[in-house]
């Protein structure tokens, strides 16, 4: 059984967790380092990448950069950026690293995804568009997610 000050010590690391998911979602383009988020919400940050990955799945940085690749999906299907544009505007420095961990997520280089994206999702508004490409980095989680019937 937990006792009270255990489950209130719970539920405040539950909130700062979540500040730190809100921050990512909102300044991904931004240069955000663990020990900046850590900072933030008075957590080293050896602490907070455990508690982040109990919590959601992921370390701080997986999460980070699939809000960036998601972010660079939806660039790459407008069209009008190109492959290293696009790396920066979603907050990457290098193009390697951007190009690895978007083959990663999604299957396929950004220049690859680029030209079969935008004939893909023609026609769909960019609500659905978004939601049916979006990349998932937990393929454990994918794995075990019921099927719909």
């Amino acid at each position: 059984m937990t006792s009270r000050p255990d489950e209130a010590q719970h539920l405040r690391d539950l909130a700062r967790l979540r500040r730190v998911r809100d921050r990512i979602d909102r300044e991904y383009a931004q240069p955000l380092d663990v020990e900046a988020l850590a900072r933030g919400v008075h957590m080293s940050s050896g602490h907070l990448s455990r508690q982040f990955r109990a919590a959601y799945g992921e370390s701080p940085y997986a999460y980070l950069m699939t809000r960036r690749i998601e972010r660079a999906m939806a660039l790459l299907r407008r069209g009008d950026l190109s492959v290293t544009d696009v790396c920066f505007t979603v907050g990457c420095s290098s193009l390697g690293t951007f190009s690895t961990r978007f083959t990663e997520l999604v299957g396929v280089p950004p220049s690859v995804y680029r030209a079969r994206a935008t004939h893909a999702t023609a026609g769909l508004p960019a609500c659905v568009a978004k939601q049916v490409t979006r990349p998932i980095r937990n393929r454990e989680a994918r794995a075990i997610e019921p099927q719909l019937a």
